[in-house]
């Protein structure tokens, strides 16, 4: 799906569903004999059009993921203008923010479903349309049912007489999701050829059994977790990776950073930061391991990754900055184990005081820590010619934690004075390695297909394999998937529910401090934000609705 096809027949499905609205209810409906429905739904560029706007409304940007993090302990999101990432991690956000509510897409989805069999087109492709429209319509339920709970499950558009509906319980929601993509996955083709009605990029079979696997991950169904996860991995999708360094790469120095044995060992682990931080590029758009993303047209559309992740020296904005918790996660490259952390009195010292000591946390860690955060020395040829990351304080657009990402930004666009146009990355293969190693873990503990999949990650990152010795039962192995889980899909957006399914929100949510020991930002956790408050405003429209509990 490319963001920017057949734009007059996306505009002219937009001007359909918003023609004399003014009054936007909790479905979002327009008003419906507003509706040119006999003269629309003529031609497959009608439905085309129409589901390339579904496309649009319900694959989030840039923002669907790091501000998902930056509800977590992973970041800290410091513009409350930009998003609610601010208020929810704090733990202030009440019913007049909205966090999401958002039926858009969904509105959308069903309109599609009941008028495409009007348009005179390939049967089959019509069918496979359809398909992509429920799989966005699930998808767009997904995120709802993850920060609501209870949603009314709409699937036609709705007169006014019908538009006052009630919140439907979790349960059912869960089943409806899951059923949609069960079906849908049997419709959809494992890829496309491409060209027009046939983009590469458009929802495949993997994409919905993906999908599939996750929701059943999030809701605790290993089995069905395992299966679905079981089923990708049998789709020819594979873990991307590079063989060799070119260009600016090969000036950065990491023997400041990391004890290498012998040259070969070198070579691991610079292949490893490479391999994990050019998943994200633009150049390895449609790599083997992209499942689902949101696509954007070189020098035509845009994403603010390299200007929300930077810091201000880059042209950035540092609204979105690693926790010093994330920095700590990262284990040590030669063991592969936790590095314990340094305490924050003593690197406050020791940054003030300019003592070499200072750097020697960040030395022999996982080469995804130097592919993915910024930190004081850190260097970036490929950026900026002798590149190395300083900081001396917030403000400015500069970072309030004394770290910036660097993954998810692609500095070869940076370089050529371009905004950044790299696919948003929204399903990856190592999110589906990851969802079955959890899955078959808490169903009969490691095993090694289990390893097998934590150590594919690892490979590809230059890391060693699991200690099967060390890590032979279950409980052992659930946090160290939990820990993979972690670094690997760092600001992907997936510890939002992760800390939230898992339960330990309340025990990792706490203030997060800079590297000069810092308030940060301070951080309240309280159970109601297990879940997101309904908005007022649609709750005075929609007096059928009720509330979350502690809001």
């Amino acid at each position: 799906m490319k963001t920017n096809i057949n734009i007059k027949w996306m505009g002219a499905f937009m001007m359909l569903l918003t023609i004399v609205s003014c009054k936007k209810d909790f479905l979002n409906r327009p008003p419906q004999d507003q509706l040119s429905d006999a003269t629309f739904w003529k031609t497959e560029n009608d439905v085309f059009g129409a589901l390339n706007t579904i496309y649009s409304n319900t694959l989030g940007g840039e923002g669907a993921t790091i501000y998902d993090d930056a509800k977590t302990d992973n970041a800290y999101g410091q513009y409350p203008w930009e998003s609610t990432a601010t208020v929810i991690s704090s733990g202030d956000i009440n019913s007049s923010s909205d966090a999401g509510w958002d039926f858009t897409a969904i509105r959308s989805a069903n309109l599609l479903l009941e008028n495409a069999d009007k348009a005179t087109m390939d049967a089959t492709r019509k069918e496979r349309y359809k398909a992509e429209a429920r799989f966005l319509r699930a998808y767009s339920y997904l995120d709802l049912m993850n920060k609501f709970g209870d949603v009314p499950i709409i699937t036609k558009t709705l007169t006014i007489a019908e538009s006052d509906v009630k919140r439907d319980p979790k349960a059912q929601v869960y089943k409806f999701i899951t059923d949609e993509l069960d079906a849908v996955s049997k419709i959809l083709p494992v890829s496309y050829t491409g060209g027009k009605y046939n983009d590469k990029g458009r929802v495949t079979k993997g994409a919905a059994l993906a999908l599939k696997a996750r929701a059943h991950l999030y809701n605790g169904d290993w089995q069905q977790a395992s299966d679905a996860a079981q089923q990708v991995m049998g789709l020819g999708y594979g873990l991307f990776k590079v063989t060799t360094e070119t260009g600016d790469d090969l000036a950065d120095d990491y023997s400041k950073w990391a004890t290498f044995s012998d040259a070969a060992e070198e070579k691991k682990f610079r292949l490893g930061i490479r391999s994990y931080e050019e998943i994200f590029w633009a150049k390895n758009k449609q790599n083997s391991e992209v499942i689902l993303d949101r696509q954007y047209i070189a020098q035509k559309d845009v994403n603010y990754l390299n200007t929300y992740l930077l810091s201000s020296a880059l042209g950035g904005w540092s609204s979105v900055t690693p926790t010093q918790e994330l920095v700590d996660a990262y284990p040590n490259y030669k063991t592969g184990e936790p590095v314990a952390a340094t305490d924050p009195a003593v690197r406050a010292s020791l940054f003030k005081a300019n003592d070499p000591a200072f750097y020697n946390e960040y030395k022999n860690r996982d080469p995804r820590f130097y592919a993915s955060i910024l930190f004081v020395g850190s260097p970036w040829n490929t950026i900026e010619s002798d590149y190395t990351f300083s900081w001396n304080g917030g403000g400015n657009n500069n970072s309030s934690t004394g770290y910036n990402f660097r993954k998810l930004t692609d500095p070869e666009i940076y370089k050529a004075q371009l905004d950044n146009y790299s696919n948003i990355i929204l399903i990856r293969y190592a999110e589906v390695l990851l969802t079955y190693a959890e899955a078959q873990n808490e169903l009969s503990g490691p095993n090694p297909a289990v390893y097998k999949a934590i150590d594919d990650l690892r490979d590809r990152a230059g890391m060693p394999h699991v200690d099967q010795v060390k890590y032979a039962a279950k409980d052992t192995m659930r946090e160290l998937i939990r820990r993979e889980r972690r670094i690997e899909l760092a600001l992907e957006g997936q510890r939002y529910m992760d800390i939230r399914r898992w339960k330990i929100a309340p025990q990792v949510m706490k203030n997060t401090n800079d590297i000069k020991n810092n308030l940060a930002q301070k951080r309240v956790w309280t159970d109601k934000l297990y879940l997101m408050p309904i908005p007022q405003k649609q709750m005075d429209i929609s007096k059928n609705l009720t509330q979350n509990t502690g809001y």
